[in-house]
């Protein structure tokens, strides 16, 4: 396996100067990479974070919905606290 050996300052400017594409050394497209991925997880999690929330609401609304159609007054009033307690299973994120 050989060296993978970095080009020097004088050889990028050189190759940059001579309408070729950019060059980047292997450090520098690693650190890139890392940043990029990073930045693509940071959105994943963000996102996950935002459906789940959105579930939870929407299951939330169902069992608000099946209370408010409920007949019985036990059932209604489970149905809310259930309503409520799904809303706040995760209290920071209700806004």
């Amino acid at each position: 396996m050989t060296e993978k050996k970095e080009l020097s300052q004088l050889a990028r400017s050189l190759l940059n100067g001579a309408g070729h594409v950019t060059l980047f050394t292997q450090a520098e497209f690693d650190e890139s990479l890392a940043v990029a991925k990073a930045e693509i997880m940071m959105i994943a999690i963000e996102a996950t974070k935002t459906a789940i929330y959105v579930e939870r609401e929407e299951c939330s609304r169902i069992a608000q919905t099946a209370a408010d159609e409920a007949t019985n007054e036990e059932v209604r009033t489970a149905l809310r606290a259930a309503a409520e307690a799904i809303m706040n299973r995760i209290p920071s994120q209700r806004q």
